[in-house]
């Protein structure tokens, strides 16, 4: 099933040197990258936080739905290449200025498209935005374009191994929206579309950054040529749609039941799920900093992929319990902190944490196949649960408000975990609960190896 890139070909047009792949310790780059995302985090959940007491849940709603549609965008116009940057590159580092180039190529066509038809779909049909001005969706989408680049920058450097650059550009986007919601909202007492105006400067800005630091990255002469290479970017695609099919699939259950709690509930009501939402997702960010180091990892390991997976899976399996049943505890400050009207947002947490913990653990376990070329089962698999979902939200919203968002939110979850899994025994013969339960070995043998860490010179 793998797709593997035309190595033969880009060494005879460029007399490319191979480059072996080399990776850092998994746990020394999940603590950097972790450490980088709780950071970015508490900018993200301080910018919600005055944006909650300075616009209220209109204001809250209106935000979050610009937010979710560029990442929906986002999510569409890059139909999976960032994944594919990253497994070509790791599969190969010889081809890394090939693979970047092609890259570019498409960024900017798909970008400028997707950010075309947004503020198409926004003039022509706002009633799908459900009062959200056209304007400002027009100012986010000036945006796309560049995070879409951003987005394939930080996917190679993945692939290289530069994870200390990867995590200073990814993290200074949310320190420079934390900074525009004190400066805008706290400092100067403005609107909402001054606000949206300086996130989209702040978002060229990082893109700007990121071109800069990724020529540096290539000033060592290796990867091969700058030329770019249409009958790899053929395979790329391929492999690009396979995956985009998994994450955007995952992505619309993540994201889309927003849309669909304001286009029945209102804005309000959108307000307070998203805050509920942003809760939950903060807590699959640290299964998706293991799903995102180990995704190279498993792509340039010859052997032992399927245990190296399954020992990883069980280690987030423990993690990500203690920090659910932590979460559910911490969940009834919500009211105290984003104010009296965000109360139901409690609720709608406590439904969402199951779920939570099944995802996590797929994110993770799935690793596996989409570092050895990744299997149409898992496209199927996601296709098969985002109808699901869609059909569930559009049946039960309307009636139940934001409440039954979250509960097909956790029954889709579920599902997803229950298919990778069945389908990872089939392939490989490992018992599921082999798979998910926690070892206490292998913990003793983590935390000793923490301990040493910790205490080295």
């Amino acid at each position: 099933m793998n797709e593997e890139p035309n190595i033969a070909a880009a060494e005879e047009a460029g007399g490319i040197q191979s480059i072996a792949p080399i990776f850092g310790s998994l746990v020394s780059g999940v603590v950097v990258t972790f450490a980088t995302r709780i950071v970015a985090l508490l900018c993200v959940l301080g910018s919600s936080i005055i944006v909650a007491r300075s616009l209220g849940p209109q204001g809250t709603g209106v935000l979050a739905v610009l937010n979710v549609t560029v990442a929906l965008a986002l999510q569409l116009g890059s139909a999976g290449m960032p994944s594919a940057t990253t497994y070509f590159v790791a599969k190969q580092p010889s081809i890394l200025r090939t693979v970047w180039t092609n890259a570019q190529i498409f960024s900017l066509g798909a970008g400028m498209f997707i950010a075309a038809g947004v503020v198409a779909v926004a003039n022509v049909r706002p009633a799908i935005f459900n009062g959200v001005s056209p304007r400002l969706v027009t100012i986010v989408a000036i945006s796309i374009p560049f995070q879409l680049f951003t987005l394939l920058g930080l996917s190679l450097l993945l692939a290289v191994d530069r994870i200390r650059l990867m995590n200073f550009l990814d993290g200074l986007s949310s320190i420079l929206i934390f900074g525009n919601a004190i400066c805008v909202l706290v400092f100067w007492r403005r609107e909402l579309t001054t606000l949206v105006w300086f996130n989209t400067a702040s978002a060229i800005a990082v893109t700007l950054l990121s071109i800069w630091s990724i020529s540096r990255v290539m000033r060592d002469g290796r990867g091969g040529t700058r030329e770019a290479d249409f009958s790899l970017l053929g395979k790329m695609l391929v492999y690009s749609l396979k995956f985009y099919l998994c994450i955007f699939a995952g992505f619309l259950i993540l994201r889309a039941d927003l849309l669909i709690v304001n286009r029945f509930c209102g804005a309000e009501a959108a307000g307070v799920y998203a805050i509920a939402s942003q809760c939950s997702f903060s807590l699959i960010m640290l299964p998706a900093v293991i799903a995102s180091l180990l995704f190279p990892r498993v792509a340039s390991r010859p052997h032992d992929t399927v245990a190296y997976a399954v020992e990883v899976t069980r280690h987030t399996s423990f993690v990500m319990l203690v920090l659910c049943l932590a979460a559910a505890a911490a969940s009834f400050a919500l009211p105290m902190v984003y104010g009296v009207r965000f109360a139901d947002a409690t609720i709608q947490l406590l439904i969402l944490l199951p779920g939570i913990f099944f995802i996590s653990l797929e994110s993770v376990l799935v690793q596996y196949f989409t570092g050895t070329g990744l299997p149409p089962q898992i496209p199927l698999f996601w296709i098969v649960t985002v109808i699901i979902n869609f059909a569930l939200n559009l049946a039960l919203v309307p009636a139940w408000g934001a409440r039954a968002a979250a509960v097909n939110s956790t029954v889709s979850y579920a599902l997803i975990l229950g298919l990778v899994t069945g389908y990872f025994y089939h392939r490989t013969g490992y018992n599921p609960l082999l798979v998910l339960a926690p070892r206490a070995p292998e913990f003793r043998m983590l935390l000793a190896r923490l301990q040493r860490r910790a205490f080295a010179k």
